[in-house]
């Protein structure tokens, strides 16, 4: 059975930081390029941060520089560092994995999400 389950969301002034968590079985982790998306209320589900599984990395133009994604493959988890938060990056954060990296399919299997709150 595969699973993802993230945490590490909440509220948070802005400025402030966050790190999400992304922890999967199920699957062969080493094996799978990893991304986080995120979607804001009335608003398109949006491509946050991808790495692959040579850890290249992707990231939205409207995070890049402030957020970073990592992984730990013996440990089967992705993370999202997020540092400089910003009202606009309210939104659940959900990952999943890519069928492919370059053209960004997301795989059928996502986690249940973690809101992610930015306050003035």
């Amino acid at each position: 059975q595969v699973r993802l389950v993230e945490s590490g969301g909440g509220s948070v002034q802005a400025g402030g930081s966050l790190r999400l968590s992304c922890e999967v079985s199920g699957i062969m982790f080493n094996a799978a390029h990893m991304a986080w998306y995120r979607q804001a209320p009335g608003k398109e589900r949006e491509l946050v941060a991808a790495i692959s599984t040579l850890r290249r990395t992707k990231y939205a133009d409207s995070v890049r520089g402030r957020f970073t994604i990592a992984r730990d493959n013996a440990k089967g988890t992705a993370y999202l560092q997020m540092d400089s938060l910003k009202p606009d990056d309210t939104a659940v954060y959900r990952c999943t994995y890519l069928r492919d990296y370059d053209s960004e399919i997301p795989g059928t299997y996502w986690g249940q999400g973690t809101q992610v709150t930015v306050y003035l």
